[in-house]
C-alpha cells in the first residue's frame, strides 16, 4: 500500500482547518487507541487468524471477500461491500492497513467521535466496494478484492481536510511536505497507477473511490451544519 510510506511528524501545526469543528466532541477516554480504532483493529487481527486457518480460510474467502458482480461462483453477495473490509491478502497488508488506520485515524476519532467517525469509514469502505465492482464489470475477468486501503484512504483525505497544514514526514523518499499536498499527491499516483496498471493485484480505483465517497460525505456533513 502506497500510503503506508508515511509517519507523522510529532510537531504540527497548530492552526487547523476548521473542519474539525462541524463535529468537536471529543470523547472522555483521550486513549492513545479510541474506541472505533480498537473494536477495527481487534476485528481485522480475528479475522485475519481465521483466514490463517485451513478449516476457515476457503469459507471466508468464497463468502466474505468482494467478488464482481455476475460471477456465479463464488457469487456476488450485498454483504460483501462491507466484510471485504475485514479481510487481508498476507501479513503485510493488514500490518501497514492498521498501521495507517492507528496512525491517522486516532487523531480523527478524537475530533469527531465514535459515532461519526464510525459512520464515515465505513461508508469510505463501502464507497470504495461499490467502485471496485464497477471497475471489474469493465476489466472483466472474475477475482476477489479484500483489504482495509480504501476506508484507510478515505481517512487520509478526512486528515488533510481536518489538519491541511499539519506537516507529514514521508518515509520513502524522506520529504516534510503538509497533510493537504500529501493527499493530492497521493491521489494523482493512484489515478496513474489506476491507468496505467503499473500496479497489478492492488485496487488503485477502490482507494480513490474510498477518498470520493469520504469527501461526498464531508460535503453533506458541511451543508447540514450551514442550515
Amino acid at each position: 500500500m502506497v500510503a503506508a510510506a508515511v509517519v507523522v511528524l510529532a510537531v504540527g501545526n497548530k492552526k487547523e482547518n476548521s473542519l474539525n469543528q462541524i463535529y468537536s466532541r471529543r470523547p472522555a477516554n483521550d486513549s492513545s487507541i479510541p474506541n472505533v480504532i480498537f473494536i477495527v483493529l481487534i476485528i481485522n487481527g480475528l479475522a485475519f487468524a481465521l483466514q490463517q486457518m485451513q478449516q476457515f480460510d476457503q469459507f471466508i474467502f468464497f463468502n466474505f471477500a468482494l467478488w464482481p458482480l455476475g460471477s456465479t461462483f463464488p457469487g456476488f453477495k450485498p454483504w460483501q461491500l462491507l466484510t471485504y473490509g475485514f479481510l487481508h491478502g498476507g501479513m503485510m497488508h493488514i500490518a501497514f492497513n492498521m498501521f495507517m488506520l492507528w496512525m491517522f485515524g486516532r487523531e480523527l476519532e478524537m475530533v469527531y467521535g465514535t459515532r461519526r467517525f464510525l459512520t464515515y469509514y465505513l461508508t469510505c469502505v463501502v464507497g470504495a466496494g461499490i467502485v471496485q465492482l464497477i471497475v471489474a464489470m469493465i476489466q472483466g475477468g472474475v477475482y476477489p478484492t479484500v483489504g482495509a486501503s480504501g476506508g484507510v484512504f478515505g481517512l487520509l483525505l478526512l486528515f488533510g481536510m481536518t489538519f491541511p497544514n499539519r506537516m507529514i514526514m514521508l518515509m520513502i523518499p524522506p520529504i516534510p511536505m503538509k497533510a493537504k499536498y500529501m493527499v493530492i499527491l497521493f491521489g494523482v499516483l493512484e489515478l496513474y497507477l489506476g491507468l496505467s496498471g503499473r500496479s497489478p493485484g492492488i485496487a488503485n480505483f477502490a482507494h480513490l473511490g474510498g477518498m470520493l465517497f469520504g469527501f461526498l460525505l464531508i460535503q453533506q456533513w458541511k451543508s447540514s451544519a450551514r442550515r
